[in-house]
């Protein structure tokens, strides 16, 4: 049997916190099939990645660190990385399932001519194969599927599982040498976005609005409140389906899962696919209107009140405690 390896995501030479949550995810699946738990990571001035990396248990690091990847060039990193799984054989490769990771793992799967399984939630060994479970039908069920022959890919949602410790020990890092392809693309500049919203899946602290946001408007006065505590602006579908705000602020099974330190739901009725992206808060702050609302019975801390009357009250209380600071 294989090792186990991992492919880290690492976001302006610091890693994002998925990778150390798949350290976690290939331990447990090396307890089922046996076998090494190793990790691999991409990119431009990356060393101080391999380092961390190398601080988690793992057995190994290989590191394809080179000026040549500064940016991302899809087919130059899928080959180089499936060079580097040919050589190091292992009989899982586990990725984020983020976009930078289900584009690498299609590209990889069809290279090596792997299967891949995409958006898991969970996994289980049952004599000696692998089977994962996943959302479908926009979170309405839950797909098994079970990866009948090995080696095969599987990207994992972020926020799903905790990250693996750092160690004192550190692993041995091995340098990967990059594809020699030249990208079909040319990046002429880059922009950085305006950081309007702090990174929802990385965020400590999460400022959710529902339906009962009621329009676009309703989201300037969440945004208010979420700078206020530098926190990040989620939102349920019900608000993304109408408009009022970008997909990419949905938290659910069919958006993102998020694992704040504090989450705070504002007119959200609480759809059990909601409760699925966010169940894993550390306290859950609720505020709708209708006491028998679902997104109590998840709720640490509740308020039966309209949101509009419970926000600038909100933002007062914030404003005071901030100018004591």
């Amino acid at each position: 049997m294989g090792n186990i390896l991992i492919i880290a995501e690492e976001r302006e030479g610091t890693l994002r916190k998925v990778s150390y949550e798949l350290v976690t995810v290939a331990n447990e699946i090396a307890k089922g099939l046996g076998g090494a738990v190793e990790a691999f990571v991409i990119g431009n001035n990356v060393g101080a990645c391999a380092e961390a990396l190398a601080k988690t248990g793992v057995a190994k690091v290989y590191c394809a660190d080179s000026p040549a990847l500064a940016h991302f060039a899809p087919e130059v990193f899928a080959a180089t990385l499936a060079d580097a799984i040919r050589k190091a054989a292992p009989s899982v490769v586990l990725m984020p399932a983020t976009g930078l990771g289900k584009e690498l793992g299609a590209q990889v799967a069809a290279k090596l001519d792997w299967g891949v399984v995409t958006d898991c939630i969970t996994f289980q060994v049952e004599g000696g194969a692998l089977i994962f479970k996943r959302p479908v039908y926009a979170g309405k069920a839950m797909a098994t599927i079970k990866a009948k022959t090995l080696p095969v890919i599987a990207s994992f949602r972020p926020n799903i599982f905790p990250p693996a410790p750092a160690e004192s020990a550190a692993a041995p890092i091995e340098k990967v040498e990059v594809a020699a392809i030249t990208p079909r693309a040319q990046v002429i500049e880059k922009v950085k976005k305006e950081a309007v919203d702090v990174d929802l899946a990385e965020a400590k602290v999460v400022v959710s609005g529902g339906r009962g946001a009621k329009d676009a408007n309703g989201f300037v006065q969440i945004r208010e409140i979420a700078k206020m505590l530098g926190a990040a602006v989620g939102a349920s579908r019900a608000a993304v389906d109408a408009g009022w705000i970008d997909y990419s602020t949905q938290v659910g099974q069919t958006g993102k899962t998020v694992a704040p330190q504090l989450y705070i739901a504002l007119g959200i009725s609480g759809a059990i696919q909601h409760l699925a992206g966010m169940s894993s808060s550390k306290v859950i702050v609720a505020v709708n209107k209708d006491p028998d609302a679902p997104i109590f019975q998840a709720a640490d801390y509740g308020i039966v009140a309209d949101m509009f009357e419970v926000m600038p009250v909100l933002k007062e209380e914030l404003k005071k405690v901030l100018a004591e600071k």
